[in-house]
């Protein structure tokens, strides 16, 4: 049983990685001019917008044509990471 929880751990530490890295890809992409009808483009805003809106409707500081939502977004999600996969962790090793 420890092991499948391990390999749940494992599996959601992961999956925020890759999706910490698409909004580092999101970030990144948005100091350029990019061609919004360019597919990975649309899939960067469509992973990232629902939660960047949120966001930046709680906490609607910029900073002239800097925005601080991704930095905010990045912070949550190391967060919840630690925490989420630090507690599963804990609890296959006290299995």
């Amino acid at each position: 049983m420890d092991y499948l929880i391990v390999a749940l751990a494992r599996i959601i530490d992961l999956a925020f990685n890759l999706y910490i890295f698409i909004v580092i890809a999101r970030a990144l992409v948005s100091w350029v001019n990019p061609d919004p009808y360019n597919p990975i483009v649309r899939f960067l805003h469509n992973a990232t917008d629902p939660l960047l809106y949120r966001i930046r409707r709680f906490i609607p500081f910029q900073l002239g044509a800097f925005d601080f939502s991704p930095i905010v977004l990045l912070l949550a999600l190391s967060v919840l990471q630690q925490v989420l996969v630090g507690f599963l962790f804990r609890l296959a090793n006290s299995l």
